[in-house]
């Protein structure tokens, strides 16, 4: 195989979820396509890794020093919805349920990828709570033993900081799941947060 795209392909297999089959069909479809495209596809990527901010209140990606959400005056900012990563403010805004302000962390506590409290935003969040404006604050954390233990952590933290309403994303069976394919803690998550469908 040739060099260059023996090259291309290694640095191809670096990205997450792209093996090596996957990153060989990649550099030849890039191969395929004119040299503007490929030109313009890796200027983006330049661009984005060297010129990308992070938001100063949030830690949301940014191309600016606040980014669009923060800025927004028709934001509910007595709410903030904290998340690990920016693909989990994605993922919210896409359902367009939730009109309040984020707070990225930039992960979870995980003492075995050596990951301690003091490598989050913990402390940023703490100062945006201290402003006054923030009333509820939602732990939207992956419910690993890692998210637990960092809800947890967050939960003690924010014990001090006056009346501020703590909640959680409510958890359980999925829409379509069936109670066969459910784990227990799942299943005790469902039962814990039932609601009331019809009071007789």
């Amino acid at each position: 195989m040739s060099k260059l795209l023996d090259q291309a392909v290694a640095e191809l297999a670096k990205l997450p979820g792209v093996g090596r089959r996957t990153a060989l069909r990649l550099a030849i479809h890039l191969l395929r396509r004119d040299r503007e495209e490929v030109s313009a596809l890796a200027e983006a990527l330049q661009s984005f890794r060297n010129d990308i901010r992070y938001c100063r209140y949030c830690n949301n990606l940014s191309d600016e020093e606040v980014c669009p959400i923060c800025a927004d005056a028709r934001r509910d900012r007595t709410t903030v919805c904290v998340v690990e990563h920016v693909k989990d403010v994605i993922s919210i805004e896409q359902t367009r349920q939730y009109n309040g302000l984020y707070h990225v962390l930039g992960g979870i506590i995980s003492p075995m990828q050596g990951i301690s409290p003091s490598d989050l935003k913990i402390d940023l969040l703490l100062e945006n709570i201290a402003r006054g404006e923030i009333r509820e604050v939602i732990l939207a954390l992956n419910t690993s033993v890692e998210g637990e233990t960092t809800t947890f952590y967050i939960t003690r933290r924010l014990a001090n900081c006056g009346d501020i309403r703590i909640t959680s994303l409510a958890r359980g069976i999925g829409f379509g799941d069936e109670l066969d394919y459910a784990d227990e803690l799942t299943i005790g998550h469902a039962i814990h947060n039932r609601t009331v469908i019809e009071n007789c």
